[in-house]
């Protein structure tokens, strides 16, 4: 596999369309704009990246403009980084860069705010303009954000099968004796050396009883014979993210491992199943604990069985929405990706997580990447 091609990245003229309807929306509003600040919203309309830190850059998106906000220091950088034509409007050190986005507004405008932004970045919008000419930018970003163009499902599936391909190389150099930490810089190299954007953005390596623990344990381990091993890592492809867990024993599967696995591999799929355009996102949730719960799992979040939500949206961010939880009632619709894994822990012994992706289609669910074959067998 090599590294991206230039096809397999979000367009200007993508990006453009995207801030059109921004605009649109912030106009039928009835607002003055919308303030983005160095978050992967920022990225999404205007395609500049920027990681957060004390000082303010973003952009203002108004009905008719688009004004970059940029510490003066950093404008020639700015300049140089892929972005969408703007003005580039720079406050100095001991500016406030509130005030400047206060000028950009006329008289009363309400601006909305990116939910993702620094505390101090609201409350110096909220001393600068007053708290009730702030609202909530989160929901109108977000209904951009939610369903997933052509071009970024091509992405996702791109870095999916990237993340697979390095799944296989680290089960094939597992063996009792290898610690978690050499699988995790295998797995970061290989991502590293195949195209990824700064190799892995996170790797989950547990043998053994840390595999109960959703997130891993501290400290090194490891691997001795008769283990499971769950691997969970990921990596992003223009910004858009991978996420992709197996779990398996490299031996023959233990009697309590294999009846485990499966129930766990049937919950999955009663997920997929239930994946239908309109259906309410916690009633795919449902569908796996109804099978978790007539195995004698369960109920609800009690262990042994599933400890949290089963699924969460992915793109630019890694979690994002749709959220498959409980009490969520967006209904799926067609672009839509979201994880598939409900995980089954069985305290103080080991936890299994088959993860896989789903992106909704016009008839229904696909996967980004086939679900694994059996408790030996991690690869379809």
């Amino acid at each position: 596999m090599t590294s991206i091609t230039p096809t397999l990245r979000i367009s200007d003229e993508e990006r453009q369309a995207r801030l059109t309807r921004l605009r649109s929306a912030i106009e039928e509003a009835g607002l003055g704009g919308m303030l983005l600040g160095p978050t992967e919203s920022l990225r999404y309309f205007t395609g500049l990246v920027w990681h957060a830190s004390e000082r303010l850059l973003g952009a203002l998106v108004t009905p008719k403009g688009l004004y970059y906000i940029v510490p003066g220091f950093e404008q020639s950088r700015v300049e140089s980084l892929p972005h969408l034509p703007g003005e580039i409007c720079v406050w100095q050190e001991e500016e406030s860069s509130a005030a400047l986005v206060a000028s950009l507004l006329s008289a009363g405008e309400t601006l909305a705010v990116d939910d993702a932004v620094a505390l101090f970045v609201y409350h110096a919008l909220a001393r600068t303009l007053g708290a009730d000419r702030l609202v909530d930018g989160g929901p109108m970003i977000r209904s951009q954000r939610l369903r997933k163009s052509p071009a970024e499902i091509a992405i996702i599936q791109y870095a999916m099968n990237l993340t697979l391909d390095v799944h296989k190389r680290a089960h094939s150099i597992l063996k009792p004796g290898i610690r978690a930490s050499e699988v995790v810089r295998f797995i970061d190299d290989e991502h590293r050396a195949h195209g990824a954007d700064g190799g892995s953005t996170f790797c989950i390596v547990s043998f053994g009883q840390a595999t109960s623990l959703p997130h891993g344990a501290d400290g090194d381990q490891v691997l001795k014979s008769g283990d499971v091993v769950l691997v969970d890592t990921g990596c992003r492809i223009d910004g858009y993210h991978s996420d992709l867990t197996r779990t398996y024993m490299l031996d023959e599967p233990t009697e309590e491992f294999t009846r485990i696995w499966t129930m766990e591999r049937e919950a999955q799929q009663a997920v997929f199943d239930a994946a239908k355009i309109g259906a309410p996102c916690e009633s795919l949730d449902d569908a796996a604990r109804t099978v978790l719960t007539r195995h004698g799992l369960g109920p609800d979040y009690r262990l042994p069985g599933l400890p949290h939500r089963a699924g969460h949206g992915l793109g630019l961010e890694i979690h994002e929405e749709p959220f498959i939880v409980r009490g969520n009632p967006t209904p799926l619709a067609e672009g839509m990706c979201f994880s598939n894994e409900p995980m089954i822990v069985v305290p103080d012994r080991f936890g299994v997580r088959l993860e896989d992706h789903i992106h909704m289609t016009a008839s229904g669910p696909e996967w980004f990447t086939l679900p694994a074959r059996g408790p030996a067998e991690p690869f379809a």
